[in-house]
């Protein structure tokens, strides 16, 4: 079976799809992932094949971009969805996505939520396409309201029907989500992948090793769009005096020597693999990246979530909180002030790391993304 893993430029976006590409792979299928051209890197680190795709057109982007400030948070990701996803990022990417799949002829085609090309061409092209969540239940059902009318204009003649009634692949457990599982049609849910063993971090990175790590991280985007370097140093000022050590990563917008002279207690990389630092960290600050927040919390972390830039951030964070694993604080502007408490309190209660244990327990009896293969093949077989 030959598949095609369809992504827009986005790691938060691309990591759900990795540990299903990872299954097919490893049952002996051929995938190939699309990806926009400036996302090559981000596929080639993850060990895949990669068929490029033109990107948004920059200037379109920065009229959108200027305009989001002005915007409630509601509205500025609807014109995100609608204008940008389904709208100037599909119409870049449809004329090299269906070459693409004209010339590789895949079998099935592995889409994320906003990656919307894929489906278009697959819908004319007649290939059965399955969807992977990138967010919990409520924030997909809100993509869905707004994306019929821009899939007609791109030439889909089912519109938002098709991908509703497409299979729908998840991460996040039951307890997490924010739907009833009457929902139809229900998403099937699998487990992350977390290595069992993780190598040490290097003990070179802090003067004492032996107090707990706590792991800080605003995702990959954060940095690059008027957070950094500010943001990050005065939460940097605000946790360093902690009996902690600190590990920082800013993604590939930031610059760790713009943060120096660095606290003691404190480390900086522009990247590290999150699944080696989950299996050694105590506790987490994030902003609520939906992949980050399944890692932390597969991995038992309690944790402080300052949402930063996108609704589905604030959705993540407060189901979270709802559920007793952390401590959202909402205005990230205050949160330099707070975060400092919230942090001990979530290290010193064990209520949270209780709580983030219970999910932890529940998504390791998930099913294997394994479990995902012949589910795969029967979408072909059936098509």
């Amino acid at each position: 079976m030959r598949v095609l893993v369809a992504t827009t430029a986005g790691a938060g976006h691309f990591a759900p799809l990795v540990p299903f590409a990872a299954a097919l792979c490893d049952s002996g299928h051929a995938v190939q992932v699309a990806a926009p051209f400036s996302f090559a890197a981000s596929v080639q680190r993850a060990g895949f094949d990669h068929l490029p795709f033109a990107d948004c057109p920059a200037e379109e982007f920065a009229a959108v971009a200027a305009r989001l400030p002005s915007l409630s948070m509601a509205d500025a990701n609807a014109m995100m969805v609608r204008d940008v996803f389904c709208g100037m990022d599909a119409r870049a990417a449809l004329p090299g996505m269906q070459a693409a799949i004209e010339q590789w002829q895949p079998d099935l085609i592995l889409r994320e939520t906003c990656e919307f090309a894929s489906y278009v061409a697959a819908e004319r092209l007649g290939i059965p396409h399955v969807q992977v969540s990138v967010s919990l239940a409520s924030v997909e059902a809100f993509i869905q309201v707004l994306i019929d009318e821009p899939l007609r204009e791109l030439g889909a003649s089912s519109g938002a029907k098709g991908i509703a009634g497409a299979p729908r692949l998840t991460l996040v457990p039951s307890s997490l989500d924010d739907l009833p599982e009457s929902e139809s049609p229900r998403p099937y849910r699998f487990r992350l992948r977390i290595p069992s063993d993780s190598p040490e971090l290097p003990r070179s990175w802090w003067p004492d090793a032996r107090p707990p790590l706590v792991y800080v991280t605003f995702g990959s985007v954060a940095a690059g769009i008027g957070f950094f370097p500010d943001f990050y140093r005065a939460m940097l000022t605000a946790l360093a005096d902690l009996p902690v050590r600190i590990l920082l990563t800013v993604g590939d917008a930031g610059d760790p020597e713009r943060l120096s002279p660095l606290p003691l207690n404190v480390h900086v990389e522009r990247w590290w693999p999150q699944e080696q630092v989950m299996a050694h960290a105590a506790a987490m600050v994030t902003h609520g990246g939906f992949t980050t927040t399944l890692l932390g919390l597969s991995s038992g972390l309690p944790m402080v979530v300052i949402p930063l830039f996108a609704f589905d951030q604030h959705t993540t964070a407060h189901k979270m909180q709802a559920v007793g694993a952390g401590i959202v604080l909402e205005d990230a502007g205050a949160a330099t002030v707070q975060a400092r408490s919230a942090l001990e309190r979530v290290l010193a209660d064990s209520v949270y790391r209780t709580a983030a244990l219970r999910l932890a327990d529940e998504m390791a009896h998930l099913p294997h993304p394994s479990a995902c293969v012949p589910l795969l093949e029967a979408r072909v077989r059936n098509k």
